[in-house]
């Protein structure tokens, strides 16, 4: 459903779409700059993130581009006026006008960046999948837009640790905003979440590993909008049972295992893998009936054939006629954000970034998801020719392709909703992702 930019496709066929694509997203780039050489330089910025450049650091952009110093690249990082959340704003559109769907799929994760020092913004000794560990780095969440033509990042936030809150000589230090309050990872997911339905974005589902659907505030906040999600819980998550699926109860996934009889599992694919289709057992435990008339809380249960001891827990939160092949589909769907963060890492630069500064952060990470989304785009081979084309209607509640269809723009039931010149001389040309 959510192909990668592949290998097998011809090179210069590539090339020429990337290109095309590439300044299709500089013409809407450009609205945000009110200097001319403040557009250049950005554009250019955009461009090297693209290009086939060994380490995407201020030097060698520059080299790329054909500048004999890095000033210029540097300056858009850290000097010129320009608003990273506009042109997350309008990278947001870029990729649901373009790829996006009633059945697209809102994705959260997050991703660590490794640090030798203690002064860039954020940094701190903490758990980083990235690592696998506790290790000294920033950690990112991102927001990730799974659409019926392709996936791209279409969000971000830095996580702040609550030691640096805590020391606001450190946080001046780094240009973090005076009045920044403590937000959890799941927080700023949710808040991420809620920007993108406000906007208008149509969503089928949203997926979410254990960090995010463990928390119950997470959870609350979707509900509240009537947006179905499929989310990760971990075994001993506290589960709310009553009827008509049981008797008044608390109880954990892993203590629903044992009653299940092998006539409640169905083996589906979710997705395909590297190496086809990736087959586990499921199935779907009711849990209690919604708020919502029609729509109930469930438990999908998935158990790897070969090893059934292996098994997964996902809180579903949809109605109640939603086939369980949809659940399915939407849960393999999170993968979409892993092969994000690869691809950002490996083709446009993510975690190359050498700046200190909050300001410095989201303005790197904020291009970077511009290239990769350029990259999305020129797979898919169109690209919306104004950046003032209108932005994607929500759905109109109907079903699509077997998953719960709701109008994704529709605000909390308990809380309103909140609403340069192009430089040709020494450019060598924008990289071809290759990454199957």
């Amino acid at each position: 459903m959510h192909d990668p930019v592949c290998c097998c496709d011809d090179e210069v066929t590539v090339a020429s779409q990337v290109a095309a694509t590439v300044e299709g997203v500089l013409d809407r780039l450009h609205g945000q700059f009110r200097r001319p050489e403040a557009r250049t330089h950005a554009a250019d910025y955009v461009r090297g993130l693209l290009a086939d450049v060994e380490r995407k650091n201020g030097w060698q952009l520059a080299e790329q581009v054909g500048y004999a110093h890095p000033r210029g690249i540097q300056r858009v990082l850290n000097r010129y006026s320009w608003d990273a959340d506009a042109v997350r704003d309008d990278l947001r559109e870029t990729v649901v006008t373009t790829l996006g769907g009633p059945d697209g799929i809102l994705v959260v994760d997050e991703t660590g960046f490794p640090k030798k020092g203690q002064h860039s913004a954020g940094v701190a000794r903490q758990y980083s999948g990235t690592l696998g560990k506790i290790g000294n780095c920033q950690v990112g969440v991102f927001l990730t837009y799974a659409g019926p033509h392709g996936f791209a990042a279409i969000d971000r936030e830095l996580y702040l640790p609550r030691e640096w809150l805590d020391d606001p000589a450190r946080c001046r230090r780094a240009g973090i905003p005076e009045g920044i309050p403590m937000r959890t990872k799941p927080q700023l997911a949710r808040e991420m979440v809620e920007r993108a339905l406000d906007a208008g974005v149509p969503a089928a589902w949203v997926v979410a590993d254990e960090v995010y659907g463990s928390d119950y505030r997470f959870r609350q906040a979707l509900e509240a909008r009537d947006q179905p999600y499929v989310v990760a819980v971990r075994s001993n998550q506290s589960l709310a049972v009553w009827p008509p699926y049981g008797a008044p109860d608390q109880t954990t996934p892993a203590a629903l295992m044992p009653p299940l009889p092998d006539t409640a599992w169905d083996r589906l694919s979710c997705g395909d893998g590297a190496q086809g289709p990736r087959l586990y057992d499921w199935a779907l435990v009711p849990l209690r009936p919604a708020e919502q008339e029609g729509w109930h809380h469930a438990l999908l249960i998935r158990r790897h054939p070969d090893r059934p001891a292996e098994l997964a827990w996902y809180l579903v939160f949809a109605p109640a006629a939603t086939p369980l092949a949809a659940m399915v589909q939407a849960a393999g769907t999170r993968w979409t954000i892993e092969e994000a963060f690869k691809l950002a890492k490996g083709q446009v630069g993510l975690d190359h970034y050498e700046v200190r500064s909050w300001q410095g952060w989201y303005r790197h990470i904020t291009l970077t998801l511009l290239a990769l989304a350029a990259l999305a785009v020129a797979k898919k081979g169109a690209l919306p020719a104004s950046s003032t084309s209108p932005g994607p209607s929500p759905s109109s509640g109907a079903c699509w392709s077997g998953s719960p269809g709701r109008s994704s723009g529709r605000p909390s039931r308990s809380a309103p909703g909140r609403a340069g010149d192009a430089r040709t001389s020494g450019r060598r040309g924008t990289a071809i992702a290759t990454v199957g």
